[in-house]
């Protein structure tokens, strides 16, 4: 019978069993205060199931394996949070994984901080972008808007850079949070993760950062869901994401400013998105859609319409231009390039 722990580790997985192996493992090390929920989320083509159950009879007392009718990746970590007996939670993807000496410092740190009373609702550490078929690696960190190794609160929140936001695998969050936010991902759908992060926010009151590498993420697999072709491919769900965080807030009833302006920025970014790859597509069905994303925005989210013109991205990408939708996918691929995403 696994106890109440820390932190449970939710690790989603689907056919996986080429490379799940590997996340599982870097979590492992600490079973007295961790547990790992493995969720085999409907596998067909491999022994997925088997290697999660494998672990659950290994380590009885901290892996537990849940198998389910595929749902997607959402419904997989939506079990998760629903049988996690964690104080807080962290997703970590089938085919990426936690660094030992990071972990170490993290289970420190929130063994420490429940030992003195401290109440925290998000904790954030760095990610890195790994990208071995070209031997590239990027640390993505913080350190320019939040202060290091204290509790803070939104109101001591600096500026993100245009690139720069807090993704799933940056975040941990106190599970209670999470269910205070009636965090519901919906299923079979790509791209949750931005709900994940993005509609607990306001239900945050407390941070701290670490500035550690916690987690890699692994870029580069062609079936992957960030590359480039499957995105456009399942372009339908990324703009359904992007509706459903649009109409998560009211961002005009945010109090704090510093939130309120990260949020825009958030939305920003995911109409950014769907814009970008809708403008590379090209085809009229593409321009169709475009067209009635920044319709839809217009009408249904006016006040977010209205802060997020603001912002430097979405006054760009709404635009009739031809010659300005050239700028934005050259300025799209210069991206790519310095960040080595998909």
């Amino acid at each position: 019978m696994i106890k109440d722990k820390l932190l449970t580790v939710v690790i989603p997985c689907y056919n996986s069993a080429g490379y799940m192996k590997n996340a599982i493992e870097s979590a492992l090390g600490h079973e007295d205060l961790v547990e790992l929920i493995i969720v085999d989320d409907g596998s067909t083509k491999d022994n997925t199931l088997e290697i999660a159950k494998e672990y659950e009879s290994k380590y009885p007392d901290s892996v537990r394996a849940i198998h389910q009718e595929n749902g997607g990746h959402g419904a997989a970590v939506m079990a998760g949070v629903k049988n996690a007996k964690g104080r807080y939670l962290k997703v970590l993807d089938s085919d990426d994984w936690l660094d030992k000496e990071g972990m170490d410092k993290l289970l420190s740190f929130m063994t420490s901080s429940i030992e003195k009373g401290e109440e925290l609702d998000l904790i954030v550490c760095n990610y890195v972008y790994e990208k071995p078929s070209e031997g590239k690696r990027k640390s993505i960190g913080y350190k320019n808007v939040m202060p290091v190794n204290r509790i803070f609160t939104w109101k001591d929140m600096g500026k993100f850079r245009i690139s720069q936001y807090l993704l799933m695998h940056s975040v941990v969050y106190k599970r209670e949070v999470l269910l205070e936010a009636k965090v519901d991902l919906p299923r079979k759908t790509f791209y949750v993760d931005n709900i994940f992060v993005y509609q607990p926010l306001p239900y945050v009151k407390s941070i701290y950062y670490m500035d550690i590498d916690l987690y890699h993420y692994f870029v580069g697999r062609e079936d992957q869901s960030v590359n480039e072709k499957i995105m456009i491919g399942r372009i339908d769900q990324q703009l359904r994401v992007t509706d459903i965080m649009t109409s998560a807030h009211r961002l005009n009833t945010i109090k704090e400013p510093a939130l309120k302006k990260y949020m825009t920025h958030y939305l920003s970014m995911m109409m950014t998105i769907c814009s970008t790859l809708l403008i590379k597509e090209g085809s009229e069905e593409s321009e169709r859609k475009y067209n009635q994303l920044w319709e839809d925005i217009r009408t249904k989210y006016p006040e977010e319409y209205a802060l997020i013109k603001k912002e430097f991205l979405g006054w760009a990408v709404e635009t009739d231009s031809k010659a300005f939708k050239k700028i934005i996918i050259l300025c799209y691929e210069i991206a790519r390039r310095l960040y080595h995403f998909n």
